[in-house]
């Protein structure tokens, strides 16, 4: 049984749920029911919990919220209480039980399922059930699955209804910007945090706000001084606006709340600005889901009902969480010790303790946002020149790695030179000095603000050699092509110019860079995609009975069309990579036409551009259209560009914003050790590498290791992790399928050590 409990309204919570059913309903005979009302609907019975069928969550994917409800429940905190929610559970036969909900509503089903044994006792004790029932029921499972927009649950690296809430907060700062700067505006924003600044932290690395305030970390004394100063400055340069983002949890090093109001009456006094306060209150808990919290929730449902159906009574209480890209299981009670020792770091002022409890990921964000706020001036000036370009198609999230980049390699002491129009500029010499400030503003702009160029290094290799000549570049940035580095690389024997330090940052929609499992750009296509899938599933619902055959871009890589697919519901998505044939298709049709006898009758099936030769778009409109006449009809949707444009996504302008500062820490290192007597010479393999997210550590890998594991025809990596989604496509899509291949999350635990490991982003 699955219920949702607390109040976190989460955007995408109940997809878990979705997950949760789909695969328990079709391969197992236990029946599947909702919990209505969280713990109270436990406690209360009767029609609060009721049986649950594959309709019941058709067509919820994009809805947020939680479609069974939630509520926070005295009742379940005593005893008597939980006395009668095992009553409920006994008398319709539950024995598994799936909890969504933060740290609180986990910690009680810990609670209930420590003392199962002694409530079953006092029930046959009090005639309420017999022996042989408790004997029946003697075992009680439980699986956690993480729902709160703070992500302040230690263990996990994001957390159910997160992204979704940084999603409303970006969308919310973007529009009071173009305010703020029409009339020369302060706006001081309050986002949601009693306990944790995840949010506030994320939102303001990803916005480059002036300042911020989070409860792990409250400010020196004096703050007030330095506060109005850093604001002045940013105005005297010239800027037309402030952002100031506090959590509602702000507190001084004395303990005392920090209120937005506080704030705005200081700034206006102080200097003088027209100062507003946005709180942003539940917006941020609702809205339609992100195509993150849609996939992480499936991939969490999918993995609690496994972990469900292998539990043992020894087994203990677990919680599935994220861990990079992979799905893994935590004994629950550990993550919420550690949870718990963050807020008690924090009420005994120890505060970096605190920050360090939360997570690697959460002191990187930290650390790297102060170090990208306020211009740092450097120690000494090095001999270094670096220069950053972008290469290849548009993707959002190359400003935000070519401004992180530029300012760490000025507060480094490096000379840094940006070069329009990828290496048809360079070789053009459309080369210039930046400073901190040029790139002010860049980190919300969607395409590229360089301007990029598909032109490959190896049509101008000579007049590019010339510029780097002329211009002294010590090391080479390039944000986008993995193919251009390595034709550098290849030069070098040539050209002892391009023996330099190279480092490639992946951007590209398709996500086809090996070396890393994201590439920037991604993550905003595919919720570009996903939003008109969304748009295209209301026509066809309205209309009933129609197909819509959809195509996306990516090349011969099928990571936007899978991902799509399974954000959206997806009846099917054809790849390159997962061949299929015309039985496969005739199977779809089948399928379809079997779905428009029930109450869902649309559909939707995605087609990456490039999947096959011959089963082209058209082809499938036309098949399917042919095959369904008297039964559906099919339109086509040809969804192009547009999943290269749009503002970035919050992954995007974080993931952007990190590659681009360790990219650029990286090649300080590497050119530290390739400077002898005074010149830079680089042309060892590990000189020129590509930047990129394994799993849940970032990496440097040599372009020349990488070319041997490419399929340069097809651009793509010899290995897709996201291949393994194809299995929960398929099933969530109602098809009968072999789970043989299932990897199961492994059993990990969660301690100081495991929390100070390098995390994804």
């Amino acid at each position: 049984m699955g219920l949702t409990q607390g109040r976190t309204g989460a955007a995408g919570l109940w997809l878990a749920g979705q997950a949760l059913l789909q695969r328990g309903s079709p391969f197992t005979s236990a029946p599947l029911l909702f919990c209505l009302q969280g713990y109270e609907g436990l406690v209360e019975g009767g029609e609060n919990i009721k049986r649950a069928n594959w309709l019941s969550v058709s067509n919820i994917i994009q809805l947020g919220g939680t479609i069974i409800g939630s509520a926070r429940c005295k009742a379940f905190t005593t005893r008597e209480g939980r006395l009668l929610a095992a009553c409920n559970l006994v008398q319709h036969g539950i024995t598994n039980l799936c909890v969504i909900g933060g740290d609180g509503s986990l910690t009680g089903a810990n609670i209930f399922r420590t003392e199962w044994g002694g409530l079953l006792e006092e029930l046959v004790k009090d005639g309420k059930i017999t022996e042989e029932v408790a004997k029946k029921y003697c075992h009680l499972n439980i699986v956690g699955l993480v729902g709160s927009i703070d992500n302040d649950f230690c263990g996990t690296d994001m957390t159910i209804g997160t992204d979704s809430a940084l999603h409303r907060i970006m969308e919310v700062i973007d529009a009071i910007t173009t305010t703020a700067q029409s009339h020369q505006r302060t706006f001081v924003l309050e986002v949601m945090g009693r306990h944790c600044g995840y949010l506030a932290l994320v939102s303001a690395l990803a916005s480059g706000a002036d300042w911020l305030f989070i409860p792990e970390a409250p400010p020196e004394d004096g703050w007030e001084d330095f506060m109005c100063a850093r604001l002045g400055e940013t105005r005297s340069r010239g800027s037309r606006l402030n952002i100031i983002i506090i959590a509602e949890g702000a507190i001084d090093r004395n303990g005392k709340p920090i209120s937005s109001s506080y704030v705005k009456d200081l700034v206006v006094q102080r200097l003088g600005f027209d100062t507003r306060v946005t709180v942003l209150g539940h917006v941020q808990r609702g809205g339609t889901p992100s195509a993150f919290d849609r996939v992480l929730s499936s991939k969490m449902g999918m993995e609690a009902v496994m972990a469900l159906l292998e539990a043992t009574p020894d087994t203990p209480a677990c919680v599935v969480s994220l861990s990079g890209n992979q799905s893994v299981r935590l004994p629950l009670m550990e993550c919420v010790q550690v949870t718990k020792e963050v807020q008690k770091a924090m009420d005994e002022k120890r505060f970096e303790e605190a920050i360090q409890l939360r997570g690697r990921s959460f002191e990187n964000n930290w650390n790297i946002y102060k170090l990208l706020a306020h211009q740092k001036i450097a120690h000494e000036k090095t001999h270094f020149s670096l220069a950053i370009l972008n290469v290849g198609a548009p993707a959002a999230g190359m400003n935000a790695a070519v401004r992180s980049a530029v300012r760490i390699g000025i507060s480094q002491g490096h000379t840094v030179y940006v070069v329009n129009d990828g290496f048809e500029g360079l070789s053009k010499g459309q080369i210039r000095k930046v400073g901190w400030h040029d790139v002010a503003g860049w980190l919300g702009r969607g395409g590229s603000m360089l301007g990029t160029k598909r032109t490959l290094p190896k049509t101008s290799m000579e007049k590019i050699v010339e510029n780097v000549r002329k211009f002294n570049i010590h090391g080479l940035l390039v944000v986008g092509g993995f193919e251009g580095g390595v034709q550098l690389v290849e030069a070098r024997g040539q050209y002892e110019e391009l023996c330099i330090v190279m480092c490639v940052i992946p951007a590209t929609i398709s996500n086809n860079v090996p070396g890393t499992d994201f590439s920037l750009g991604c993550d905003t296509a595919v919720n570009a995609a996903m939003e008109s899938c969304d748009r295209i599933k209301q026509s066809a619902s309205g209309t009933k009975r129609r197909v819509f055959i959809v195509e996306t871009m990516g090349g011969y890589c099928g990571y936007l069309s899978t991902v799509t697919g399974i954000a959206v519901g997806a009846d099917a998505a054809y790849v390159y990579e997962d061949p299929f044939t015309i039985h496969d298709l005739k199977a779809n049709v089948e399928h379809l036409t079997e779905k428009m006898k029930t109450d869902i009758q649309r559909g939707l099936v995605l087609r990456n551009e490039k999947c096959h030769e011959h089963y082209t778009t058209e082809f499938l409109y036309n098949l399917y259209s042919s095959e369904g006449r008297g039964i559906f009809d099919c339109r086509i949707n040809v969804l192009g560009h547009l999943q290269q444009g749009g503002a970035p996504t919050p992954f995007d302008r974080n993931y952007g914003t990190k590659l681009g500062v360790k990219a650029m820490l990286w090649m300080s290192e590497k050119l530290q050790e390739a400077y002898r007597k005074g010149r830079v010479f680089a042309n060892s393999a590990d000189s020129a590498c590509v930047i990129g997210l394994r799993k849940k550590t970032v990496a440097f890998s040599p372009v020349t290791e990488l070319k041997k594991v490419t399929d340069f025809e097809h651009r793509l990596p010899q290995e897709q992790w996201w291949l393994n989604l194809r299995l929960m496509l398929k099933m969530l899509a109602n098809y009968q399928i072999s789970l043989t291949e299932y990897i199961s999350g492994k059993m990990e635990h969660v301690t100081r050590r495991t929390l100070s490991i390098e995390k994804g982003f």
